[in-house]
């Protein structure tokens, strides 16, 4: 039986339960080795020792900069057991964002899998970081022990899982105080809307960085008592080789990850000819395009299930049912536990079926942005309620629509992207007066980041000079795909971005 709900206090109780009931189980593979449940808590009671020695306690930051690999997986579950949080940062990050998140959250440890993420490598000798290789742990890089990092209230510690960063509307990034209330119930609502077992064995591609990779994958997976299929990078002949042998049961990811797939079974001129075992398609991280959803349903035969979610509830709110796939894109129903109103702009409820700002309500809400008391406030309200920042309406049969996002965010490749912090960023560059980003939608269903640049009076406008500045400074799924020049940016008298005049103009080049 999964761990049930009164026993189950944080989230590493999870692997424990299966270590205890199913020891010779399965719980991981990764590049060939499989990792049993025994074997996976052998691994994180080693990993607590080693942090132990190196002063972590109840309430302390962790911060590790990796690619998905099992050290990242049993980091996070033996910091769990610790009382402290794990920071993960995903290691494609550019320096400049590693160190904002860094400065933020002031670690006690910075930990990096050079093992299994060449970028990992290059950030930890940034750091001056040191080789080590813990007992049951494997390869790691170690920074230097911050003394003067303080510790989170015990009460707090207890209460919050995780932090995970996501970018500010302000350009800099926020820190979601994921809790373990919230991450166990997503697990077992995640069982239950995907019926999962022991013997499924989920892909995990999405990075353990994001509340995707951690929530739906990882801890839904092993709450199940089931295998994760673990991969540092997409490949798309890899995970089509495991989907024709049978190895996937359930394959989950981003829009543009099944767009991939698509791509390649046509270009390899070779049939998909999925396997009976892959009973279970979704996608999420991102709006999902009509014809996408088709092309993939035509291809394996069975319905691309979609949901909506956010970091700060803990992942998705809405999901498509098993027992009533849908034709359409939208999100599907309401997931147990939570509640939804749809305000208007008068701050009252809205007409029915008329869109709205979303406010959800449940065990999955956030315990607050970290260090961020203001930030806080303008998303939590004092009955509970947390205002989304989407806009949405709800079909007849209650089923939500997204229509579009009140803070300007873009959704890249299932990441969020703020165009404030693209425009920090290239405002630096000696040549720029002003900047403004928007999203243009793609036909995969991702969106593209659009640059427009206002040069300065006697400066050269060079886009691929633009580009190259913006390498070490931003991610890869930040950099814009195309930097316009304009003579002016559209403003209104107060300064503010016109951006909708800049998003015809994209629509228009079209």
């Amino acid at each position: 039986m999964p761990p049930d709900r009164d026993t189950t206090q944080r989230i590493s109780d999870i692997p424990h339960h299966w270590a205890v009931q199913t020891p010779g189980h399965a719980a991981v593979l990764e590049d060939g080795r499989t990792v049993t449940f025994a074997q996976l808590w052998g691994r994180i009671e080693a990993a607590q020792r080693y942090l132990q020695t190196q002063g972590v306690g109840t309430g302390d930051r962790v911060l590790i900069v990796a690619e998905n690999c099992l050290a990242v997986i049993t980091l996070v579950f033996a910091l769990s057991e610790l009382g402290a949080w794990p920071v993960v940062v995903n290691a494609r990050l550019s320096p400049r964002e590693v160190e904002e998140i860094r400065a933020h959250c002031r670690p006690r440890l910075m930990l990096f899998s050079h093992a299994a993420s060449p970028d990992a490598l290059r950030h930890g000798i940034r750091y001056r970081a040191r080789e080590i290789a813990p007992e049951g742990v494997g390869p790691l890089m170690v920074s230097a022990i911050d003394e003067t990092s303080g510790r989170e209230p015990e009460t707090l510690a207890h209460e919050v899982a995780v932090l995970i960063y996501t970018s500010g509307t302000t350009g800099h990034p926020k820190g979601v105080m994921v809790t373990h209330r919230g991450l166990l119930h997503f697990a077992r609502v995640t069982v239950e809307s995907r019926r999962m077992h022991a013997g499924d064995c989920a892909y995990a591609v999405m990075p353990m960085s994001h509340v995707f990779g951690l929530g739906t994958l990882l801890l839904s997976t092993l709450q199940a008592g089931a295998t994760l299929y673990l991969s540092a990078r997409f490949n798309a002949a890899d995970v089509t080789a495991a989907i024709r042998q049978g190895t996937i049961t359930l394959m989950q990811g981003v829009p543009t990850m099944f767009s991939r797939i698509l791509a390649y079974v046509r270009t390899s001129g070779a049939p998909l000819a999925p396997s009976p075992q892959l009973r279970y398609l979704y996608t999420g991280g991102g709006p999902l395009d009509p014809t996408l959803k088709q092309e993939v349903e035509a291809m394996f035969g069975q319905p691309l299930h979609h949901g909506y979610g956010m970091t700060e509830y803990t992942g998705s709110l809405f999901v498509t049912r098993m027992d009533r796939p849908r034709r359409d894109c939208s999100a599907g129903e309401i997931v147990e536990g939570a509640e939804l109103l749809v305000v208007g702009p008068d701050g009252k409820p809205a007409p029915e079926g008329e869109p709205g700002e979303l406010w959800v309500r449940g065990p999955g809400v956030m315990r607050g942005y970290y260090r961020a008391p203001e930030l806080t406030d303008e998303a939590l309200r004092p009955d509970g309620w947390l205002n989304t920042g989407d806009i949405g309406r709800l079909g007849p049969d209650g089923a939500l629509f997204i229509v579009g996002r009140t803070k300007d965010i873009i959704i890249r490749s299932g990441f969020n992207v703020y165009p404030i912090e693209v425009e920090s960023v290239i405002n630096t560059h000696p040549s720029v007066r002003l900047s403004a980003v928007v999203g243009q939608p793609a036909a995969d269903g991702n969106e593209e980041v659009i640059a427009f640049v206002e040069i300065k009076d006697g400066e050269k406008f060079d886009a691929v000079a633009l580009q190259e500045y913006l390498v070490d400074r931003l991610s890869p799924y930040k950099r814009p795909e195309k930097i316009l020049r304009v003579g002016t940016i559209p403003t209104t008298a107060s300064g503010k971005l016109l951006k909708h005049q800049l998003k015809q103009m994209v629509a228009n080049k079209t």
